[in-house]
């Protein structure tokens, strides 16, 4: 019989699964078609990440922490004890991170489209916007991955 913890557990987990596989999705075909420096690859590319982000990483970043919510409630833990509250931390630094990133991809679609539609080069603010981008990721990459092994290893951390 299926309990209300297992299907919370299923949720919370593939919410984990959609943020950190679409955010690895994202950055590779960002970067591969960033790498061919053409204006029409980008803009194609960038729209669908955009679309995706939208979609899936918005509606997962939206669940993630109610579906938490709801387990812990479900299993008696306490919000505050340490690999929690850690993950909760690193939740808030990921989006600080993701935020900026998602209004950079609209800017570097933007910035692609009218290349394409000007037949003219992407212009330098791409290329700067870009570099932002791919900081970002690193932060928000390693927060994601260090909230997923708080989650399955629940360490002692303090106290």
């Amino acid at each position: 019989m299926i309990d209300a913890e297992m299907i919370l557990r299923w949720l919370h987990v593939a919410g984990a699964c959609v943020l950190f596989g679409t955010g690895a999705g994202i950055a590779f075909f960002m970067l591969i078609a960033h790498r061919t420096k053409n204006a029409a690859i980008i803009a194609h590319t960038a729209s669908t990440v955009v679309l995706a982000d939208t979609l899936f990483t918005a509606s997962a970043v939206i669940l993630q922490p109610l579906t938490g919510w709801l387990l812990a409630q479900e299993l008696g833990w306490d919000l505050t004890e340490p690999w929690i509250l850690s993950s909760l931390i690193l939740y808030v630094v990921t989006g600080v991170f993701w935020l900026p990133v998602v209004w950079i991809q609209i800017q570097l679609r933007n910035i692609a489209r009218i290349a394409v539609a000007q037949g003219t080069p992407l212009p330098p603010r791409y290329f700067k916007l870009f570099r932002i981008w791919f900081a970002c990721g690193f932060p928000a990459f390693a927060a994601v991955a260090t909230i997923l092994w708080l989650m399955l290893s629940r360490p002692v951390l303090w106290g």
